[in-house]
């Protein structure tokens, strides 16, 4: 094969029309992600970015919206303890799983009912 798929370079989520701001508490005040500036030409469509260690989180604008119940992007989590604590406090329903072998994970919607999984491996 002449082609080779290095790493994901981002994760992009859906969110309705006018999510900038929840998207901002949620990713960056709640789990911690760091915003980082769009491209002036993309700054028109909506929707903000986040990145965290070497990459990045897009939430894109998209109308209809409808979000997504089963397909989600993983996330790697240090002290899930914690993480659970911090969801508690802003009253942010998560459900536990623990039918990974090895594993610690939780799943959450997020402000627009998109499914994201944490996961901490033993």
């Amino acid at each position: 094969m002449a082609f080779a798929i290095k790493k994901i370079d981002h994760v992009q989520l859906a969110g309705p029309k006018g999510c900038e701001d929840s998207a901002r508490k949620f990713f960056s005040g709640i789990l911690g992600l760091t915003e980082v500036e769009k491209p002036e030409e993309l700054k028109k469509r909506g929707g903000v970015w986040f990145e965290f260690g070497t990459f990045q989180l897009h939430i894109g604008v998209e109308e209809p919206f409808s979000p997504a119940k089963k397909a989600h992007p993983a996330f790697v989590v240090e002290n899930m303890e914690e993480l659970k604590r911090q969801l508690k406090e802003h009253s942010i329903a998560f459900a536990e799983d623990g039918n990974l072998p090895g594993a610690s994970r939780i799943y959450v919607c997020d402000p627009f009912g998109n499914r994201l999984e944490f996961i901490e491996w033993d």
